[in-house]
């Protein structure tokens, strides 16, 4: 009997105790993604190794140790619009980063890198494609940021969730997915009766759901907030994601209503999901895919200042299908609420929307992501 002296390169060879580098974040729209693929990876190859890449103080640093995973932070901050002169020390911090990179990539030696988006994700996938590692990329949104674009070059594979993406990417590496949803969510069983039971309200009432994001979102709030009395009058009920910036102010105009449940966050979002019968939201790309999925009537009001305003973009690949409405940021204190009750006076309208925007629901794009990338492990 022959002795087998590469015991290593045949585990190899099967796949087995192969590694994966996971950068990016900044937002929830590139950490939940993240945390999906990571799980999917896992439960389809238990023996794999994964380790997370972020920025030192964002949410990742806190995100992906919850959910149970190792995260690196390494010194690297984003292009600051709004002032150039914070922008000195951008070129410092990149070097820093790609000398911490370099370490970590030379300590765990990666079978392959992943990137979410995020710039955290830039010097990772940059270095790991300069050392010939294979590189994924996924890109959440309808407009690609500016990251993703120069990584696309060199990638072996690139995730999108939506067509159309050739303009940002090479064709021949583009592979439509959708958007890694959480299974909380895109396998909930949830009934309106039990959501609405959750947040103690009358399930013989429209219900409406409003989030602009964790921080919140200043204009949907002060809209929803100047026309409180039009939700009574109206016969509906609110839940009310305020987020956390100035929740203290909302949650005090919103005290004493009975069809007004408000806090600063909402954790289970599988029940508000549930109760609603539409929602009110900004348009980032992880909102957008999630309600496809749940199949709700939207009105999306975009944060304007997201980069290259992808949020309008996001929005409206479903506006021009018919499976969503839109309202300006700058005009939601004036008109979302008129928008709002128009749609809920109308059945027909309602059920346009939903049975459009069902169209566009995948619930599988993490099984998806993981399997491609795990079928290309050597």
């Amino acid at each position: 009997m022959k002795e087998v002296k590469n015991i290593d390169h045949i585990k190899h060879s099967l796949g087995i105790g192969s590694k994966i580098i996971i950068a990016g974040g900044g937002t929830g729209g590139h950490i939940f993604p993240a945390l999906a693929i990571a799980n999917e990876l896992i439960e389809l190859r238990p023996s794999i190794q994964i380790l997370f890449v972020g920025a030192k103080g964002k949410m990742e640093m806190e995100k992906i140790p919850q959910a149970g995973y190792k995260i690196i932070g390494i010194d690297i901050a984003g292009f600051n619009r709004s002032s150039l002169i914070k922008n000195i020390a951008l070129p410092l911090k990149l070097i820093k980063s790609f000398l911490q990179v370099r370490e970590i990539i030379k300590e765990f030696k990666p079978d392959a890198v992943i990137g979410v988006g995020g710039y955290s994700s830039f010097p990772v996938l940059r270095f790991a494609q300069s050392k010939h590692i294979p590189t994924y990329l996924h890109e959440s949104n309808s407009y690609a940021g500016t990251s993703n674009i120069l990584l696309g070059r060199k990638a072996t594979k690139i995730f999108v969730a939506t067509e159309g993406m050739e303009k940002f990417f090479p064709a021949n590496k583009l592979m439509i997915t959708g958007n890694p949803v959480r299974k909380i969510i895109a396998k909930s069983t949830v009934t309106r009766t039990a959501g609405i039971h959750f947040f103690k309200l009358d399930e013989h009432k429209k219900t409406v759901l409003v989030v602009g994001g964790s921080l919140g979102a200043k204009s949907i709030n002060d809209a929803i907030a100047a026309h409180l009395d039009a939700f009574e009058k109206n016969n509906l009920q609110l839940i009310w994601q305020t987020g956390k910036t100035t929740a203290a102010k909302y949650i005090s105009i919103a005290s004493g209503r009975k069809n007004v449940w408000v806090k600063d966050f909402i954790y289970e979002m599988e029940m508000a999901y549930a109760a609603a019968d539409a929602v009110i939201s900004r348009a980032g790309a992880m909102a957008v895919s999630e309600l496809c999925i749940v199949e709700k009537p939207v009105i999306f009001v975009p944060y304007p200042n997201a980069s290259e305003d992808h949020q309008t973009a996001n929005a409206m690949y479903l506006v021009n299908k018919k499976a969503a409405l839109i309202v300006k940021d700058g005009e939601a204190p004036f008109v979302l609420v008129d928008v709002l009750t128009d749609l809920m006076r109308s059945e027909k309208l309602q059920i346009q929307l939903k049975e459009n925007i069902a169209k566009l629901a995948i619930t599988n794009a993490d099984e998806v992501i993981a399997n491609e990338i795990l079928k290309n492990l050597k």
